[in-house]
């Protein structure tokens, strides 16, 4: 599908924040792992979560839902013996199973999207599940990739933080269920800290004890331990809703998003701040984000780091931003469904956008007078860069296609439908 993203110059009205993928895909596995049943309310509904839905299923667990919420009978460290699993697009949710996948004889994880996670590295997280005795067939660390039972221990574990803290995160959610008490080490640097603690917080909120540092970078774990069954409720997304005030920050706006809490542990909370320290006038209250936009933006520096998933977002903003702006130690964005770094530089200057790239920066020099469009673009499959793409083209002066616009769904699938509702002109093709 394609997307015919039109100048906009009014955006104007109330949405509620899609449920966060994040946690809801956390919350299904801690449900799977669970010997019981585990209530989530309103769980997000992607690409991402479906995938993890599916593949809970697949290994053995009972699954149903209405529109409200979801209930899970878990397997706990007994999952049924499959021997395939297919996790789409979707790259958290094949590193948190690859660990899982240990409890089973043996387990070939496909390769959907050869070119998308067909691409991805997984190196780090194979390299550990070595160290504790799990068999490993893989491609160079690419799908396919089959994980076998080997003889499965705890102990002394060594894991690079260098590409994805989603290593990490999965290597958490199984130790707790081993034998062995278990110590993980994190190697070199630990990418999105702030994610790996919304890893800690749901896998506390399931009962299981885990001893952190304060650098998150050696943590004890207990063996022998059992996820309970609980009752949670999914938060508000703020990496899709980034993208919803970014575009409310380009154009003349009075937009609210509503469900997102000002003490969530989400990175990605942060480009409130970010929008704020770009002269957007906006408040946070009550769970309401209110941006009232003038198209008057002034350019910054920020560590990216911190909120991964909001910085194509906060680029595309500043792309209208009065002076140069730079988004740096994000090089983690190059191992994402694209290279977030090249891939999307290429297509903002195809936009008409004065932008540079470094191993780990992206540079924007701002044009307020906007950007020209008129052109077809490529998503290059990933639905950050589809979002981010959408904002540089409702403030462009002729507009922007993008190609392959339905990927937007791996995380939000309302999106367009969200913007249209506040005003946006977006036609579709098939």
């Amino acid at each position: 599908m394609k997307a015919i993203v039109k100048p906009t110059n009014l955006l104007e009205g109330t949405i509620n924040a899609l449920s966060s993928k994040n946690y809801t895909t956390r919350y299904l596995l801690i449900g799977a792992l669970a010997e019981g049943t585990s209530t989530i309310y309103y769980p997000a509904h992607s690409e991402d979560s479906d995938a993890m839905r599916r593949c809970i299923r697949d290994l053995g667990a009972i699954v149903e839902e209405d529109e409200e919420k979801m209930t899970i009978q878990g397997f706990g460290r007994n999952p049924r013996d499959v021997s395939e699993l297919n996790v789409g697009n979707a790259g958290a949710v094949l590193r948190f199973l690859m660990s899982v996948a240990a409890f089973c004889p043996k387990v070939t994880f496909i390769n959907a999207y050869p070119d998308s996670l067909g691409k991805r590295p997984h190196n780090d997280l194979i390299d550990a599940l070595k160290q504790m005795g799990v068999e490993v067939d893989d491609n160079q660390g690419k799908l396919p990739i089959t994980i076998g039972k080997g003889k499965l221990h705890g102990g002394k574990i060594q894991v690079s933080g260098n590409v994805s803290s989603q290593f990490l995160s999965s290597l958490l959610f199984m130790t707790p269920l081993l034998d062995e008490d278990s110590e993980i080490e994190v190697l070199h640097d630990l990418k999105s800290k702030v994610i790996v603690g919304q890893t800690l917080e749901v896998i506390a909120q399931a009962g299981i004890q885990i001893q952190a540092s304060e650098d998150l970078m050696h943590y004890t774990i207990r063996g022998g331990q059992k996820y309970q069954p609980q009752k949670y409720v999914v938060q508000g997304d703020y990496p899709g809703s980034a993208a919803i005030l970014a575009a409310a920050a380009v154009t003349h706006s009075d937009v609210k998003v509503l469900r997102l809490e000002e003490n969530s542990k989400q990175g990605e909370k942060a480009v409130v701040d970010v929008l704020r320290a770009m002269g957007v006038n906006l408040t946070h209250e009550n769970g309401i984000v209110h941006v009232r936009g003038n198209q008057q933006l002034k350019a910054g520096e920020f560590d990216g780091d911190h909120f991964t998933d909001g910085v194509l977002a906060m680029v595309a903003a500043a792309v209208f931003a009065e002076g140069t702006s730079r988004f740096y130690n994000v090089e983690n964005l190059r191992y994402k469904e694209c290279d977030r770094i090249t891939d999307f530089v290429n297509e903002l200057r195809k936009a008409g956008a004065d932008v540079e790239e470094r191993q780990s920066e992206i540079i924007i020099h701002g044009r307020p007078q906007g950007v020209t469009g008129g052109v077809e673009i490529n998503a290059h499959y990933d639905h950050r860069v589809i979002m981010a793409l959408t904002i540089v083209g409702l403030r462009s002066e002729k507009g922007l296609t993008i190609n392959d616009a339905h990927h937007v769904a791996k995380s939000y699938p309302h999106y367009f439908e969200h913007l249209i509702s506040l005003g946006a002109q977006i036609e579709f093709v098939d």
